[in-house]
Protein backbone atom coordinates (compact mmCIF):
# COMPACT_ATOMS: atom_id res chain seq x y z
CA UNK A 1 0.00 0.00 0.00
CA UNK A 2 1.14 3.54 -0.70
CA UNK A 3 0.95 4.88 2.84
CA UNK A 4 1.68 8.47 1.89
CA UNK A 5 2.09 10.22 -1.44
CA UNK A 6 4.63 12.99 -1.77
CA UNK A 7 3.16 16.47 -1.43
CA UNK A 8 -0.47 17.06 -0.60
CA UNK A 9 -2.59 19.49 1.35
CA UNK A 10 -2.43 20.10 5.11
CA UNK A 11 -5.08 18.16 6.98
CA UNK A 12 -5.84 15.80 4.08
CA UNK A 13 -4.94 12.10 4.09
CA UNK A 14 -2.41 11.33 1.38
CA UNK A 15 -3.08 7.66 0.68
CA UNK A 16 -4.54 8.79 -2.62
CA UNK A 17 -3.14 11.33 -5.03
CA UNK A 18 -5.18 13.46 -7.45
CA UNK A 19 -5.46 12.70 -11.16
CA UNK A 20 -3.07 15.44 -12.24
CA UNK A 21 -0.42 15.02 -14.94
CA UNK A 22 2.25 17.54 -15.89
CA UNK A 23 4.14 17.38 -19.18
CA UNK A 24 6.94 19.65 -20.30
CA UNK A 25 6.35 22.11 -23.17
CA UNK A 26 7.88 19.44 -25.43
CA UNK A 27 5.31 16.86 -24.26
CA UNK A 28 7.67 14.77 -22.10
CA UNK A 29 6.54 13.36 -18.75
CA UNK A 30 7.42 15.50 -15.75
CA UNK A 31 5.30 14.45 -12.75
CA UNK A 32 1.98 13.09 -11.54
CA UNK A 33 -0.41 13.74 -8.64
CA UNK A 34 0.38 16.23 -5.89
CA UNK A 35 3.91 16.63 -7.25
CA UNK A 36 2.58 17.68 -10.65
CA UNK A 37 0.01 20.02 -9.16
CA UNK A 38 2.48 21.73 -6.79
CA UNK A 39 5.22 22.11 -9.42
CA UNK A 40 2.77 23.61 -11.88
CA UNK A 41 1.51 25.93 -9.16
CA UNK A 42 5.05 27.21 -8.53
CA UNK A 43 5.86 27.93 -12.18
CA UNK A 44 6.15 31.54 -13.31
CA UNK A 45 2.78 32.51 -14.88
CA UNK A 46 4.35 33.23 -18.25
CA UNK A 47 6.27 29.94 -18.20
CA UNK A 48 3.20 27.97 -17.07
CA UNK A 49 1.37 28.86 -20.29
CA UNK A 50 3.66 26.52 -22.26
CA UNK A 51 3.44 23.52 -19.93
CA UNK A 52 0.79 20.85 -20.45
CA UNK A 53 -1.20 20.28 -17.25
CA UNK A 54 -4.07 17.79 -17.25
CA UNK A 55 -6.40 17.26 -14.31
CA UNK A 56 -9.47 15.09 -13.67
CA UNK A 57 -9.07 13.63 -17.15
CA UNK A 58 -10.18 10.07 -16.46
CA UNK A 59 -13.85 10.69 -17.26
CA UNK A 60 -13.06 12.32 -20.60
CA UNK A 61 -12.88 8.94 -22.33
CA UNK A 62 -16.29 7.98 -20.95
CA UNK A 63 -17.95 11.20 -22.05
CA UNK A 64 -16.38 11.12 -25.54
CA UNK A 65 -19.23 10.32 -27.93
CA UNK A 66 -16.99 8.67 -30.51
CA UNK A 67 -13.92 7.41 -28.70
CA UNK A 68 -11.01 6.31 -30.88
CA UNK A 69 -7.27 5.92 -30.47
CA UNK A 70 -6.94 9.43 -31.91
CA UNK A 71 -9.25 11.17 -29.41
CA UNK A 72 -7.65 14.36 -28.09
CA UNK A 73 -7.48 15.75 -24.54
CA UNK A 74 -7.25 19.44 -23.75
CA UNK A 75 -4.75 20.70 -21.17
CA UNK A 76 -5.54 23.59 -18.83
CA UNK A 77 -3.81 26.00 -21.21
CA UNK A 78 -6.00 24.91 -24.13
CA UNK A 79 -3.38 22.84 -25.96
CA UNK A 80 -4.32 19.31 -26.99
CA UNK A 81 -2.59 15.97 -27.35
CA UNK A 82 -3.78 12.39 -27.95
CA UNK A 83 -5.67 11.01 -24.95
CA UNK A 84 -3.90 7.66 -25.39
CA UNK A 85 -0.54 9.33 -24.73
CA UNK A 86 -1.86 11.15 -21.67
CA UNK A 87 -3.21 7.93 -20.13
CA UNK A 88 -0.05 6.01 -21.06
CA UNK A 89 2.11 8.62 -19.29
CA UNK A 90 0.04 8.16 -16.12
CA UNK A 91 0.06 4.34 -16.27
CA UNK A 92 3.80 4.26 -17.00
CA UNK A 93 4.36 6.37 -13.88
CA UNK A 94 2.30 3.92 -11.79
CA UNK A 95 4.19 0.97 -13.24
CA UNK A 96 7.62 2.37 -12.48
CA UNK A 97 6.53 3.60 -9.07
CA UNK A 98 4.98 0.28 -8.05
CA UNK A 99 7.91 -1.84 -9.27
CA UNK A 100 10.38 0.42 -7.47
CA UNK A 101 8.44 0.04 -4.23
CA UNK A 102 8.34 -3.74 -4.66
CA UNK A 103 12.05 -3.98 -5.39
CA UNK A 104 12.85 -2.01 -2.24
CA UNK A 105 10.77 -4.42 -0.16
CA UNK A 106 11.79 -7.54 -2.08
CA UNK A 107 15.19 -7.22 -3.79
CA UNK A 108 14.82 -10.70 -5.26
CA UNK A 109 11.69 -9.73 -7.18
CA UNK A 110 11.85 -11.47 -10.57
CA UNK A 111 11.99 -9.38 -13.70
CA UNK A 112 9.20 -8.57 -16.12
CA UNK A 113 6.06 -10.61 -16.78
CA UNK A 114 5.71 -11.79 -13.18
CA UNK A 115 3.17 -9.18 -12.08
CA UNK A 116 -0.54 -9.34 -12.72
CA UNK A 117 -1.83 -5.81 -13.12
CA UNK A 118 -5.40 -4.80 -12.30
CA UNK A 119 -6.86 -1.58 -13.69
CA UNK A 120 -10.16 -0.46 -12.22
CA UNK A 121 -12.80 1.35 -14.27
CA UNK A 122 -16.36 2.50 -13.48
CA UNK A 123 -18.91 -0.23 -14.15
CA UNK A 124 -20.91 2.07 -16.44
CA UNK A 125 -17.96 2.42 -18.81
CA UNK A 126 -18.71 0.91 -22.18
CA UNK A 127 -16.50 -1.52 -24.10
CA UNK A 128 -14.63 1.18 -26.09
CA UNK A 129 -13.46 2.88 -22.88
CA UNK A 130 -12.31 -0.44 -21.41
CA UNK A 131 -10.41 -1.27 -24.59
CA UNK A 132 -8.90 2.21 -24.56
CA UNK A 133 -7.51 1.60 -21.05
CA UNK A 134 -6.05 -1.72 -22.22
CA UNK A 135 -4.41 -0.04 -25.23
CA UNK A 136 -2.96 2.65 -22.96
CA UNK A 137 -1.59 -0.10 -20.67
CA UNK A 138 0.12 -1.76 -23.66
CA UNK A 139 1.64 1.57 -24.69
CA UNK A 140 2.79 2.19 -21.09
CA UNK A 141 4.52 -1.18 -20.95
CA UNK A 142 2.45 -2.72 -18.14
CA UNK A 143 2.03 -5.88 -20.19
CA UNK A 144 2.58 -6.93 -23.79
CA UNK A 145 -0.12 -7.95 -26.22
CA UNK A 146 1.35 -11.44 -26.17
CA UNK A 147 0.73 -11.63 -22.41
CA UNK A 148 -2.60 -9.81 -22.43
CA UNK A 149 -4.03 -12.10 -19.73
CA UNK A 150 -1.64 -10.56 -17.19
CA UNK A 151 -3.77 -7.39 -17.26
CA UNK A 152 -7.25 -7.53 -15.74
CA UNK A 153 -9.89 -4.84 -16.06
CA UNK A 154 -11.86 -4.73 -12.81
CA UNK A 155 -15.17 -2.93 -12.32
CA UNK A 156 -14.90 -0.54 -9.38
CA UNK A 157 -18.10 -1.43 -7.48
CA UNK A 158 -17.33 -5.13 -7.96
CA UNK A 159 -13.90 -4.61 -6.45
CA UNK A 160 -15.50 -2.75 -3.54
CA UNK A 161 -17.96 -5.60 -3.06
CA UNK A 162 -15.14 -8.16 -2.99
CA UNK A 163 -13.32 -6.14 -0.33
CA UNK A 164 -16.35 -5.36 1.83
CA UNK A 165 -17.16 -9.02 2.27
CA UNK A 166 -13.81 -9.48 4.03
CA UNK A 167 -14.46 -6.79 6.65
CA UNK A 168 -15.03 -7.36 10.33
CA UNK A 169 -17.83 -5.55 12.14
CA UNK A 170 -15.48 -3.06 13.79
CA UNK A 171 -14.26 -2.00 10.33
CA UNK A 172 -17.73 -0.77 9.31
CA UNK A 173 -19.88 2.17 10.32
CA UNK A 174 -23.66 1.94 10.22
CA UNK A 175 -25.01 5.41 9.38
CA UNK A 176 -28.17 4.72 11.36
CA UNK A 177 -26.06 4.68 14.51
CA UNK A 178 -26.72 0.99 15.19
CA UNK A 179 -23.87 -1.34 15.94
CA UNK A 180 -23.08 -3.10 12.63
CA UNK A 181 -23.44 -6.51 14.24
CA UNK A 182 -26.91 -5.87 15.63
CA UNK A 183 -28.66 -8.86 14.12
CA UNK A 184 -30.03 -9.94 10.77
CA UNK A 185 -29.68 -7.28 8.12
CA UNK A 186 -32.59 -4.88 7.84
CA UNK A 187 -34.12 -5.84 11.21
CA UNK A 188 -34.18 -3.64 14.31
CA UNK A 189 -33.84 -5.70 17.49
CA UNK A 190 -33.26 -4.74 21.10
CA UNK A 191 -30.21 -5.98 23.00
CA UNK A 192 -32.45 -8.22 25.15
CA UNK A 193 -33.99 -9.92 22.14
CA UNK A 194 -30.54 -10.32 20.64
CA UNK A 195 -29.38 -12.19 23.73
CA UNK A 196 -32.46 -14.38 23.75
CA UNK A 197 -31.81 -15.38 20.16
CA UNK A 198 -28.04 -15.67 20.44
CA UNK A 199 -27.94 -19.40 21.11
CA UNK A 200 -30.24 -20.24 18.17
CA UNK A 201 -28.32 -17.85 15.91
CA UNK A 202 -25.04 -19.44 16.95
CA UNK A 203 -26.35 -22.91 16.14
CA UNK A 204 -27.74 -21.78 12.77
CA UNK A 205 -24.63 -19.99 11.59
CA UNK A 206 -21.94 -22.16 13.19
CA UNK A 207 -21.13 -24.22 10.11
CA UNK A 208 -21.61 -21.56 7.44
CA UNK A 209 -19.89 -18.84 9.43
CA UNK A 210 -16.88 -21.01 10.25
CA UNK A 211 -16.52 -21.81 6.56
CA UNK A 212 -16.94 -18.19 5.53
CA UNK A 213 -14.52 -16.71 8.04
CA UNK A 214 -11.91 -19.36 7.28
CA UNK A 215 -12.21 -18.56 3.58
CA UNK A 216 -11.66 -14.88 4.27
CA UNK A 217 -15.27 -13.66 4.36
CA UNK A 218 -15.93 -11.09 7.08
CA UNK A 219 -18.39 -11.17 9.95
CA UNK A 220 -21.03 -9.07 8.24
CA UNK A 221 -21.14 -11.55 5.38
CA UNK A 222 -21.30 -14.41 7.86
CA UNK A 223 -24.55 -12.82 9.09
CA UNK A 224 -25.95 -13.06 5.58
CA UNK A 225 -27.62 -16.12 4.16
CA UNK A 226 -27.58 -17.50 0.65
CA UNK A 227 -29.82 -15.35 -1.50
CA UNK A 228 -29.35 -12.13 0.48
CA UNK A 229 -29.07 -9.09 -1.76
CA UNK A 230 -27.19 -5.85 -1.36
CA UNK A 231 -26.28 -2.72 -3.34
CA UNK A 232 -22.82 -1.20 -3.72
CA UNK A 233 -22.90 2.54 -4.45
CA UNK A 234 -19.44 3.56 -5.63
CA UNK A 235 -19.28 7.34 -5.44
CA UNK A 236 -16.05 8.49 -7.00
CA UNK A 237 -14.66 11.65 -8.50
CA UNK A 238 -16.36 11.34 -11.88
CA UNK A 239 -19.25 8.92 -11.55
CA UNK A 240 -21.62 7.12 -9.27
CA UNK A 241 -21.70 3.40 -10.05
CA UNK A 242 -24.41 1.10 -8.75
CA UNK A 243 -24.32 -2.68 -8.75
CA UNK A 244 -26.64 -5.21 -7.09
CA UNK A 245 -25.20 -8.53 -5.95
CA UNK A 246 -26.67 -11.66 -4.49
CA UNK A 247 -24.57 -13.82 -2.21
CA UNK A 248 -24.22 -17.45 -3.30
CA UNK A 249 -23.32 -20.11 -0.76
CA UNK A 250 -21.36 -22.16 0.12
CA UNK A 251 -18.37 -20.55 -1.61
CA UNK A 252 -19.38 -16.91 -1.23
CA UNK A 253 -19.44 -16.17 -4.95
CA UNK A 254 -21.48 -13.23 -6.22
CA UNK A 255 -24.27 -12.98 -8.76
CA UNK A 256 -25.17 -9.68 -10.39
CA UNK A 257 -28.94 -9.10 -10.32
CA UNK A 258 -29.21 -5.98 -12.49
CA UNK A 259 -26.86 -4.42 -14.99
CA UNK A 260 -24.48 -1.77 -13.66
CA UNK A 261 -26.09 1.66 -13.68
CA UNK A 262 -25.24 5.17 -12.57
CA UNK A 263 -24.19 8.44 -14.11
CA UNK A 264 -21.87 11.45 -13.99
CA UNK A 265 -22.63 12.31 -10.36
CA UNK A 266 -19.15 12.22 -8.85
CA UNK A 267 -17.43 14.77 -6.65
CA UNK A 268 -16.37 16.72 -9.75
CA UNK A 269 -20.00 17.85 -9.97
CA UNK A 270 -19.49 19.90 -6.80
CA UNK A 271 -16.41 21.53 -8.36
CA UNK A 272 -18.43 22.38 -11.48
CA UNK A 273 -21.18 23.88 -9.31
CA UNK A 274 -18.56 26.12 -7.66
CA UNK A 275 -17.25 27.15 -11.09
CA UNK A 276 -20.81 28.01 -12.16
CA UNK A 277 -21.17 30.09 -8.99
CA UNK A 278 -18.02 32.03 -9.91
CA UNK A 279 -19.45 32.57 -13.41
CA UNK A 280 -22.62 34.05 -11.89
CA UNK A 281 -20.56 36.46 -9.79
CA UNK A 282 -17.73 37.43 -12.14
CA UNK A 283 -19.07 36.54 -15.58
CA UNK A 284 -18.62 33.39 -17.63
CA UNK A 285 -16.44 35.18 -20.19
CA UNK A 286 -14.06 36.37 -17.45
CA UNK A 287 -13.71 32.90 -15.87
CA UNK A 288 -13.01 31.35 -19.29
CA UNK A 289 -10.37 33.97 -20.05
CA UNK A 290 -8.80 33.66 -16.60
CA UNK A 291 -8.52 29.86 -16.91
CA UNK A 292 -6.76 30.22 -20.26
CA UNK A 293 -4.43 33.10 -19.41
CA UNK A 294 -3.69 32.32 -15.76
CA UNK A 295 -3.92 28.50 -15.65
CA UNK A 296 -1.66 28.07 -12.61
CA UNK A 297 -3.70 30.61 -10.63
CA UNK A 298 -6.88 28.75 -11.56
CA UNK A 299 -5.33 25.59 -10.11
CA UNK A 300 -4.60 27.58 -6.93
CA UNK A 301 -8.26 28.51 -6.69
CA UNK A 302 -9.44 24.92 -7.15
CA UNK A 303 -7.01 23.76 -4.42
CA UNK A 304 -8.44 26.35 -2.04
CA UNK A 305 -11.99 25.21 -2.79
CA UNK A 306 -11.09 21.52 -2.43
CA UNK A 307 -9.78 22.10 1.09
CA UNK A 308 -12.99 23.85 2.17
CA UNK A 309 -15.21 21.33 0.34
CA UNK A 310 -13.79 18.54 2.48
CA UNK A 311 -14.81 20.33 5.69
CA UNK A 312 -18.43 20.80 4.60
CA UNK A 313 -21.01 18.97 6.66
CA UNK A 314 -24.76 19.00 7.20
CA UNK A 315 -24.50 20.20 10.81
CA UNK A 316 -21.55 22.54 10.52
CA UNK A 317 -22.04 26.05 11.92
CA UNK A 318 -20.20 29.14 10.75
CA UNK A 319 -19.13 30.41 7.36
CA UNK A 320 -16.29 29.05 5.22
CA UNK A 321 -13.58 31.25 3.73
CA UNK A 322 -12.15 30.47 0.30
CA UNK A 323 -8.92 32.26 -0.58
CA UNK A 324 -8.83 34.05 -3.92
CA UNK A 325 -5.33 34.14 -5.46
CA UNK A 326 -3.91 37.65 -5.78
CA UNK A 327 -3.55 37.11 -9.53
CA UNK A 328 -7.34 36.53 -9.72
CA UNK A 329 -8.07 39.78 -7.90
CA UNK A 330 -5.51 41.70 -9.97
CA UNK A 331 -6.59 40.14 -13.29
CA UNK A 332 -10.25 40.94 -12.59
CA UNK A 333 -9.50 44.60 -11.83
CA UNK A 334 -7.48 44.95 -15.05
CA UNK A 335 -10.15 43.22 -17.16
CA UNK A 336 -13.25 44.86 -15.67
CA UNK A 337 -11.98 48.18 -14.29
CA UNK A 338 -13.39 47.55 -10.79
CA UNK A 339 -12.57 45.18 -7.94
CA UNK A 340 -14.03 41.82 -6.95
CA UNK A 341 -15.87 43.32 -3.97
CA UNK A 342 -17.85 45.47 -6.38
CA UNK A 343 -18.60 42.42 -8.50
CA UNK A 344 -20.01 40.63 -5.46
CA UNK A 345 -22.23 43.60 -4.56
CA UNK A 346 -23.56 43.86 -8.11
CA UNK A 347 -24.21 40.13 -8.53
CA UNK A 348 -27.48 38.42 -7.66
CA UNK A 349 -25.61 36.03 -5.34
CA UNK A 350 -26.42 37.15 -1.81
CA UNK A 351 -25.06 34.19 0.16
CA UNK A 352 -21.41 34.87 -0.76
CA UNK A 353 -19.74 37.89 0.84
CA UNK A 354 -16.34 39.48 0.53
CA UNK A 355 -13.91 39.23 3.43
CA UNK A 356 -11.45 42.04 4.00
CA UNK A 357 -8.77 39.36 4.24
CA UNK A 358 -9.10 38.72 0.49
CA UNK A 359 -11.46 35.77 0.68
CA UNK A 360 -14.87 34.69 -0.49
CA UNK A 361 -17.00 34.09 2.59
CA UNK A 362 -19.65 31.42 2.02
CA UNK A 363 -22.36 30.41 4.43
CA UNK A 364 -22.57 26.70 5.27
CA UNK A 365 -25.96 26.60 3.59
CA UNK A 366 -24.40 27.99 0.42
CA UNK A 367 -21.64 25.36 0.46
CA UNK A 368 -24.16 22.57 1.02
CA UNK A 369 -26.22 23.92 -1.89
CA UNK A 370 -23.26 23.27 -4.18
CA UNK A 371 -23.55 19.58 -3.26
CA UNK A 372 -27.28 19.31 -3.87
CA UNK A 373 -27.48 18.63 -7.66
CA UNK A 374 -24.83 15.91 -7.43
CA UNK A 375 -26.13 14.36 -4.20
CA UNK A 376 -29.73 14.44 -5.46
CA UNK A 377 -28.63 12.69 -8.65
CA UNK A 378 -27.00 9.91 -6.62
CA UNK A 379 -30.07 9.39 -4.42
CA UNK A 380 -32.44 9.41 -7.40
CA UNK A 381 -30.32 6.75 -9.12
CA UNK A 382 -30.33 4.55 -6.02
CA UNK A 383 -34.10 4.95 -5.54
CA UNK A 384 -34.77 4.16 -9.20
CA UNK A 385 -32.61 1.05 -8.90
CA UNK A 386 -34.38 -0.13 -5.74
CA UNK A 387 -37.73 0.22 -7.52
CA UNK A 388 -36.73 -2.37 -10.14
CA UNK A 389 -38.52 -5.72 -9.72
CA UNK A 390 -35.23 -7.59 -10.16
CA UNK A 391 -33.75 -6.11 -6.99
CA UNK A 392 -36.58 -6.38 -4.51
CA UNK A 393 -35.54 -7.56 -1.07
CA UNK A 394 -32.30 -5.57 -0.82
CA UNK A 395 -31.38 -5.12 2.85
CA UNK A 396 -27.98 -3.46 2.71
CA UNK A 397 -26.29 -0.57 0.92
CA UNK A 398 -22.51 -0.19 0.94
CA UNK A 399 -21.47 3.41 0.36
CA UNK A 400 -17.89 3.41 -0.99
CA UNK A 401 -15.50 5.53 -3.06
CA UNK A 402 -13.69 8.80 -2.44
CA UNK A 403 -16.84 10.94 -2.51
CA UNK A 404 -18.41 8.63 0.09
CA UNK A 405 -16.06 10.24 2.64
CA UNK A 406 -18.24 13.37 2.42
CA UNK A 407 -20.38 13.94 5.50
CA UNK A 408 -22.88 15.79 3.31
CA UNK A 409 -23.37 12.76 1.05
CA UNK A 410 -23.50 10.28 3.94
CA UNK A 411 -26.16 12.29 5.78
CA UNK A 412 -28.29 12.76 2.65
CA UNK A 413 -28.20 9.06 1.70
CA UNK A 414 -29.05 7.94 5.23
CA UNK A 415 -31.90 10.47 5.50
CA UNK A 416 -33.40 9.41 2.18
CA UNK A 417 -32.91 5.65 2.33
CA UNK A 418 -32.63 4.77 6.01
CA UNK A 419 -36.31 5.58 6.52
CA UNK A 420 -37.30 2.83 4.10
CA UNK A 421 -35.49 0.17 6.12
CA UNK A 422 -32.32 0.04 4.05
CA UNK A 423 -29.20 -0.34 6.14
CA UNK A 424 -26.49 2.07 4.92
CA UNK A 425 -22.98 0.95 5.86
CA UNK A 426 -19.67 2.73 5.22
CA UNK A 427 -16.27 0.99 5.56
CA UNK A 428 -13.83 2.93 7.73
CA UNK A 429 -11.24 3.11 4.92
CA UNK A 430 -13.94 4.03 2.42
CA UNK A 431 -11.62 5.89 0.03
CA UNK A 432 -9.35 2.85 -0.39
CA UNK A 433 -12.07 0.20 -0.62
CA UNK A 434 -11.84 -0.13 -4.42
CA UNK A 435 -8.04 -0.23 -4.46
CA UNK A 436 -7.87 -3.04 -1.90
CA UNK A 437 -10.74 -4.91 -3.54
CA UNK A 438 -8.95 -4.74 -6.90
CA UNK A 439 -6.00 -6.65 -5.42
CA UNK A 440 -8.35 -9.33 -4.07
CA UNK A 441 -10.09 -9.50 -7.46
CA UNK A 442 -6.71 -10.00 -9.13
CA UNK A 443 -6.10 -12.99 -6.89
CA UNK A 444 -9.53 -14.52 -7.57
CA UNK A 445 -11.14 -13.11 -10.74
CA UNK A 446 -13.88 -15.73 -10.64
CA UNK A 447 -15.50 -14.36 -7.50
CA UNK A 448 -18.26 -12.67 -9.55
CA UNK A 449 -19.79 -15.77 -11.12
CA UNK A 450 -22.74 -14.21 -12.97
CA UNK A 451 -23.06 -10.79 -14.56
CA UNK A 452 -25.81 -9.02 -16.50
CA UNK A 453 -25.12 -7.87 -20.04
CA UNK A 454 -25.55 -4.08 -20.19
CA UNK A 455 -26.46 -4.12 -23.91
CA UNK A 456 -27.78 -6.40 -26.62
CA UNK A 457 -24.99 -7.50 -28.97
CA UNK A 458 -25.21 -9.19 -32.36
CA UNK A 459 -24.39 -9.09 -36.06
CA UNK A 460 -26.23 -8.36 -39.30
CA UNK A 461 -27.06 -11.42 -41.42
CA UNK A 462 -29.07 -12.54 -44.44
CA UNK A 463 -32.10 -14.74 -43.68
CA UNK A 464 -34.49 -16.44 -46.06
CA UNK A 465 -37.19 -13.89 -46.93
CA UNK A 466 -40.63 -14.67 -45.50
CA UNK A 467 -43.47 -12.61 -47.07
CA UNK A 468 -45.66 -10.95 -44.44
CA UNK A 469 -42.98 -11.32 -41.81
CA UNK A 470 -40.20 -9.34 -43.43
CA UNK A 471 -40.69 -5.83 -44.90
CA UNK A 472 -40.57 -5.64 -48.74
CA UNK A 473 -37.75 -3.08 -48.72
CA UNK A 474 -35.46 -5.69 -47.12
CA UNK A 475 -35.89 -8.14 -50.02
CA UNK A 476 -32.73 -9.13 -51.87
CA UNK A 477 -32.81 -11.59 -54.80
CA UNK A 478 -29.52 -13.37 -55.43
CA UNK A 479 -29.03 -16.37 -57.77
CA UNK A 480 -32.76 -16.88 -57.84
CA UNK A 481 -33.05 -16.99 -54.05
CA UNK A 482 -34.98 -14.47 -51.99
CA UNK A 483 -33.17 -13.10 -48.94
CA UNK A 484 -34.01 -10.62 -46.18
CA UNK A 485 -31.12 -8.21 -45.56
CA UNK A 486 -30.00 -6.45 -42.35
CA UNK A 487 -31.43 -9.05 -39.99
CA UNK A 488 -30.10 -8.53 -36.44
CA UNK A 489 -28.82 -11.88 -35.18
CA UNK A 490 -28.55 -11.57 -31.42
CA UNK A 491 -25.65 -13.01 -29.44
CA UNK A 492 -26.73 -11.84 -25.99
CA UNK A 493 -29.63 -9.65 -24.83
CA UNK A 494 -29.55 -6.61 -22.57
CA UNK A 495 -30.14 -7.65 -18.97
CA UNK A 496 -29.46 -11.30 -19.78
CA UNK A 497 -27.63 -13.20 -17.03
CA UNK A 498 -24.34 -14.56 -18.35
CA UNK A 499 -22.14 -16.87 -16.30
CA UNK A 500 -18.37 -16.53 -16.26
CA UNK A 501 -16.92 -18.75 -18.98
CA UNK A 502 -20.26 -19.19 -20.76
CA UNK A 503 -19.76 -19.04 -24.53
CA UNK A 504 -21.82 -17.93 -27.51
CA UNK A 505 -20.62 -19.86 -30.57
CA UNK A 506 -21.03 -18.93 -34.21
CA UNK A 507 -19.46 -20.30 -37.39
CA UNK A 508 -18.23 -18.19 -40.29
CA UNK A 509 -17.01 -19.20 -43.74
CA UNK A 510 -14.53 -17.13 -45.76
CA UNK A 511 -15.99 -16.01 -49.08
CA UNK A 512 -12.82 -16.97 -51.02
CA UNK A 513 -10.49 -19.99 -50.63
CA UNK A 514 -7.35 -17.86 -50.12
CA UNK A 515 -8.93 -15.24 -47.89
CA UNK A 516 -6.59 -14.17 -45.06
CA UNK A 517 -9.01 -12.16 -42.94
CA UNK A 518 -12.68 -12.25 -42.02
CA UNK A 519 -14.18 -9.01 -40.66
CA UNK A 520 -17.68 -9.02 -39.14
CA UNK A 521 -19.36 -5.84 -37.92
CA UNK A 522 -20.84 -5.97 -34.42
CA UNK A 523 -23.98 -4.06 -33.50
CA UNK A 524 -25.50 -3.19 -30.15
CA UNK A 525 -28.58 -1.56 -28.66
CA UNK A 526 -30.11 -0.95 -25.26
CA UNK A 527 -33.27 -2.98 -25.93
CA UNK A 528 -33.68 -6.68 -26.60
CA UNK A 529 -36.41 -6.58 -29.26
CA UNK A 530 -34.46 -5.15 -32.22
CA UNK A 531 -35.13 -7.09 -35.45
CA UNK A 532 -32.87 -5.29 -37.93
CA UNK A 533 -29.55 -3.48 -37.70
CA UNK A 534 -31.30 -0.45 -39.21
CA UNK A 535 -33.82 -0.20 -36.32
CA UNK A 536 -33.73 2.97 -34.17
CA UNK A 537 -31.18 2.66 -31.37
CA UNK A 538 -29.13 -0.04 -33.09
CA UNK A 539 -25.60 1.10 -33.90
CA UNK A 540 -22.36 -0.38 -35.15
CA UNK A 541 -20.14 -0.66 -32.10
CA UNK A 542 -17.18 -2.73 -33.21
CA UNK A 543 -15.78 -5.40 -35.47
CA UNK A 544 -14.89 -9.06 -34.97
CA UNK A 545 -11.65 -9.87 -36.76
CA UNK A 546 -10.48 -13.39 -37.65
CA UNK A 547 -6.89 -13.62 -38.97
CA UNK A 548 -6.59 -16.78 -41.10
CA UNK A 549 -3.54 -18.85 -41.96
CA UNK A 550 -3.20 -19.81 -45.67
CA UNK A 551 -5.45 -22.79 -46.35
CA UNK A 552 -4.53 -25.80 -48.48
CA UNK A 553 -6.30 -24.91 -51.70
CA UNK A 554 -5.32 -28.12 -53.50
CA UNK A 555 -7.46 -31.16 -54.16
CA UNK A 556 -8.00 -34.03 -51.80
CA UNK A 557 -6.85 -37.62 -52.53
CA UNK A 558 -9.93 -38.35 -54.63
CA UNK A 559 -9.27 -35.31 -56.81
CA UNK A 560 -12.26 -33.37 -55.52
CA UNK A 561 -11.90 -29.66 -54.68
CA UNK A 562 -11.60 -28.85 -50.98
CA UNK A 563 -14.76 -28.20 -48.96
CA UNK A 564 -15.86 -24.84 -47.71
CA UNK A 565 -13.68 -23.62 -44.84
CA UNK A 566 -15.43 -23.12 -41.48
CA UNK A 567 -14.16 -20.89 -38.67
CA UNK A 568 -15.89 -21.37 -35.32
CA UNK A 569 -15.79 -18.34 -33.01
CA UNK A 570 -16.61 -18.50 -29.29
CA UNK A 571 -17.48 -15.22 -27.52
CA UNK A 572 -17.67 -14.68 -23.76
CA UNK A 573 -19.93 -11.93 -22.42
CA UNK A 574 -19.77 -12.82 -18.72
CA UNK A 575 -16.40 -11.21 -17.93
CA UNK A 576 -15.56 -7.54 -17.40
CA UNK A 577 -14.45 -7.42 -21.06
CA UNK A 578 -16.00 -9.18 -24.06
CA UNK A 579 -13.57 -11.89 -25.17
CA UNK A 580 -13.37 -14.06 -28.28
CA UNK A 581 -11.47 -17.16 -29.37
CA UNK A 582 -11.72 -19.07 -32.67
CA UNK A 583 -10.62 -22.33 -34.27
CA UNK A 584 -10.36 -23.58 -37.84
CA UNK A 585 -12.72 -26.57 -37.80
CA UNK A 586 -10.87 -28.46 -40.56
CA UNK A 587 -7.46 -28.30 -38.86
CA UNK A 588 -8.57 -27.72 -35.23
CA UNK A 589 -5.96 -24.99 -35.03
CA UNK A 590 -6.51 -21.75 -33.13
CA UNK A 591 -7.30 -18.71 -35.23
CA UNK A 592 -6.19 -15.28 -34.10
CA UNK A 593 -9.41 -13.53 -33.11
CA UNK A 594 -10.05 -10.08 -31.66
CA UNK A 595 -12.82 -7.55 -31.18
CA UNK A 596 -12.11 -3.89 -31.91
CA UNK A 597 -14.46 -1.32 -30.32
CA UNK A 598 -12.30 1.69 -31.20
CA UNK A 599 -12.26 1.55 -34.99
CA UNK A 600 -15.51 3.41 -35.65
Amino acid sequence: MMRKWEGGDPGVAHQKTPTCLLLTPEGAFHSFGYTARDYYHDLDPEEARDWLYFEKFKMKIHSATDLTLKTQLEAVNGKTMPALEVFAHALRFFREHALQELREQSPSLPEEDTVRWVLTVPAIWKQPAKQFMREAAYLAGLVSRENAEQLLIALEPEAASVYCRKLRLHQLRDLSGRAPGGGRLGERRSIDSSFRQAREQLRRYRHSRTFLVESGVGELWAEMQAGDRYVVADCGGGTVDLTVHQLEQPHGTLKELYKASGGPYGAVGVDLAFEQLLCRIFGEDFITTFKRQRPAAWVDLTIAFEARKRTAGPHRAGALNISLPFSFIDFYRKQRGHNVETALRRSSVNFVKWSSQGMLRMSCEAMNELFQPTVSGIIQHIEALLARPEVQGVKLLFLVGGFAESAVLQHAVQAALGARGLRVVVPHDVGLTILKGAVLFGQAPGVVRVRRSPLTYGVGVLNRFVPGRHPPEKLLVRDGRRWCTDVFERFVAAEQSVALGEEVRRSYCPARPGQRRVLINLYCCATEDARFITDPGVRKCGALSLELEPADCGQDAAGAPPGRREIRAAMQFGDTEIKVTAVDVSTNRSVRASIDFLSN
